[in-house]
């Protein structure tokens, strides 16, 4: 799971995948390559619920996954389930399981041949890749997901590459379980032709994701910064949480161009993120970063998330961190692993959240968020912007949750906003996040 860069190019102002979505889904004429089992189409904008307000264009919540056979007799289709993999990351035993799952880790992509089948079915954990050996067989519902290929988009010339994935799609076809596969930087970017970048997007698979790893890679220090991606990026704000979900959006705007939505994944490294030109380059991703990068991928709708496991340059070197950590008392990546188990479990808890529909809403300058309504609740997810400066922001809510006291997951504390609905609060670090949660 190495990132290369690529020679930079023209850029181009990013264009709101929201407004993407609605007229793609409006116009698009276009269809996906023929699927045995189809997940749910896209639903239209629509205005109402609970707030009164518009919502974003998505797939589907837990209902998505009852086209596949083997994720549906597994629970995926429970919305309090919520997919974060671990990418390499032996197993051997129920404890080691075990431990990953107190981390908040429950599915696996790449695993030792000789791991048995076993160790997912006795500890509600999940595989995604080919049959590893003779105890996997059709009947192992725990292996929920087909493993298309990785970056590639970067590995191969256009006709090779859409040619292997032809091949592994058709390979996969009525198995009952989902298709996936992860590409480079490149889908999002203007390296290659549109139809081609779209044609990887939305040909072959069912959930699609991109490896970036914006805070640990050479990309961001080689200046001037130059790039040829779906949207604006700048020295200042390429190492941040904001560059996570700036690649959900770009991945989202290739995705909605065929009318049908499938679900996103975001790739975060855990130390970082592979072998770099220069060594001098190399940094390792900080507690905080790595929580803010979960959560602004997050806000940017993304639907699962995978680490990247491996350590492969700098001093803290491990073919599993989360492994390391286990066994190893003082491992130096121990810290980023606790962090990666706090927002997980933040995720976990908050998943029946995270998989209902977004309301569109400005909640005010120098913001990201994500607005969301379950049961009689309404839940706002927010980070900075791509501006990225520090310090105080100022929220208005929309008008059916005004004079309403705001309370900060997490955080023990409530906001009592002001009686015109707003209300200010601060944000430390380009990497902060705050939840709200507000009764209806």
């Amino acid at each position: 799971m190495s990132v290369g860069t690529r020679k930079p190019g023209s850029g181009r102002s990013q264009v709101a995948w929201k407004l993407l979505a609605v007229l793609a889904l409006l116009l698009s004429a276009c269809t996906a390559g023929p699927l045995t089992q189809t997940p749910p189409q896209s639903e239209p904008p629509k205005v109402g619920g609970p707030l009164g307000l518009p919502t974003i264009p998505w797939e589907g919540g837990g209902e998505y996954w009852n086209a596949f056979d083997a994720p549906r007799e597994a629970g995926w289709t429970d919305d309090s389930f919520f997919p974060i993999t671990l990418w390499f990351n032996a197993i051997m035993s129920n404890e080691e399981v075990q431990y990953d799952k107190k981390l908040g880790f429950n599915t696996y992509i790449g695993l030792d041949p000789s791991t048995p089948y076993e160790l997912f079915a006795d500890n509600d954990a999940y595989w995604i890749g080919g049959p590893l050996n003779d105890s996997f067989t059709a009947d192992s519902k725990n292996w929920v997901g087909d493993f298309l290929g990785d970056e590639v988009d970067g590995r191969f010339d256009v006709d090779t590459g859409q040619q292997m994935m032809r091949e592994a799609s058709d390979l996969t076809e009525g198995t009952g379980r989902f298709r996936y596969t992860n590409y480079t930087q490149i889908v999002m970017a203007q390296y290659m032709k549109d139809k081609d970048t779209e044609t990887y997007v939305n040909d072959y698979s069912d959930v699609v994701s991109i490896d970036m790893y914006w805070y640990t890679i050479p990309f961001c220090s080689q200046l001037p910064l130059q790039h040829a991606y779906l949207f604006t990026l700048t020295e200042s704000n390429c190492r941040t949480s904001s560059s996570y979900g700036k690649t959900m959006q770009a991945l989202r705007e290739r995705d909605v161009v065929d009318g049908k939505l499938q679900r996103l994944w975001q790739f975060v490294e855990i130390l970082n993120g592979g072998p770099g030109q220069d060594a001098t380059y190399i940094e390792e991703i900080s507690p905080g970063q790595l929580k803010g990068a979960v959560m602004n991928s997050l806000i940017h709708e993304a639907r699962g998330i995978v680490y990247f496991n491996q350590s492969l340059s700098g001093d803290c070197l491990a073919g599993s961190v989360v492994r390391q950590s286990q066994v190893v008392e003082d491992y130096c990546g121990k810290k980023q692993v606790e962090a990666a188990g706090e927002i997980n479990s933040l995720v976990h808890s908050l998943a029946p959240v995270l998989n209902s529909q977004s309301y569109v809403f400005d909640f005010g300058e120098g913001l990201d968020t994500m607005l969301k309504v379950k049961g009689d609740t309404a839940y706002v997810f927010s980070m900075l912007d791509d501006s990225h400066q520090t310090g105080e922001r100022n929220f208005t809510v929309p008008e059916q949750l005004r004079g309403k006291p705001v309370e900060v997951i997490g955080e023990n504390r409530t906001i009592l906003p002001n009686a015109d609905g707003t209300f200010t609060d601060t944000f430390e670090h380009e990497y902060t996040y705050h939840v709200y949660k507000v009764i209806l």
